[in-house]
């Protein structure tokens, strides 16, 4: 944890924090142990926090719509996933095997919740002096670039604005979930200019469908190749909920 602790510049006073932060709910399946998720939980607490902290303090003349469309944009899951390539944080989360063996050290909600665990652990150990810094340090960057153009990071609203210009329907969201309610998981499928884009998974129903929406962009913005749906991992099915974007 060495490298990690040098990327997040705190040096832990209590490593079993660090520990369960990058501990993924797989490998406890398998070993045993806690989890990263009540990490999770507090650390999405406390960078909601400090992001809103600093933008409060560095836009007076900001209203409060166009703060939260900023801090939106910072927390939103592909922008904190960015944040956790960075540090490399994927290299330092331990998974389960069949978790491990997917490439779940790369898959963008759990960086993102891995990121907010370590936040949390940080806070914890170090206090929120020492919280609030690491929050700076990491998303500083991201704060000058969201405040000049907020909607970087919100792909579902990218996306319903490309399909105005291109003449494409309102894209269609299909949500499904499985899980019990303090562990849920969110699938989400964007049915946009004749094709699918899916599913992509998050711990939000939000987190969710910026997902979707963001591989849905990109493949029809150019960026990457449209491709057909691709099938999902669940093997059973849950009730799905159709949703229209807005």
């Amino acid at each position: 944890m060495v490298g990690l602790e040098a990327g997040l510049g705190h040096r832990f006073g209590d490593p079993d924090l660090l520990r369960d932060a990058t501990t993924h709910r797989s490998w406890c399946a398998e070993n045993g142990g806690t989890s990263n998720e009540r990490l999770e939980f507090l650390g999405d607490a406390v960078l909601g926090m400090v992001i809103a902290d600093q933008l409060f303090r560095d836009h007076p003349d900001l209203s409060e719509g166009h703060l939260a469309m900023i801090r939106a944009a910072v927390v939103s899951a592909p922008a904190l996933a960015e944040v956790a390539r960075g540090i490399r944080l994927g290299d330092s989360i331990r998974f389960g095997h069949g978790e491990s063996t997917s490439g779940g050290s790369d898959k963008e909600s759990i960086l993102a919740d891995a990121l907010e665990a370590v936040i949390a652990a940080v806070h914890l150990d170090g206090g929120p002096v020492a919280a609030e810094s690491l929050v700076r340090r990491l998303f500083g960057d991201r704060l000058v670039l969201a405040a000049v153009d907020p909607g970087i990071q919100d792909y579902k609203t990218r996306l319903q604005e490309l399909a105005a210009r291109e003449s494409i329907p309102t894209p269609r969201y299909v949500l499904t979930d499985e899980g019990p309610d303090h562990d849920k998981r969110f699938h989400a499928v964007v049915e946009v200019a004749g094709g699918s884009h899916g599913p992509a998974t998050g711990t939000s129903r939000k987190r969710a469908e910026q997902a979707a929406a963001r591989m849905a962009f990109d493949a029809i913005a150019g960026t990457t190749p449209a491709t057909d749906r691709m099938p999902s991992t669940t093997v059973d099915t849950p009730p799905t909920t159709s949703l229209e974007a807005t």
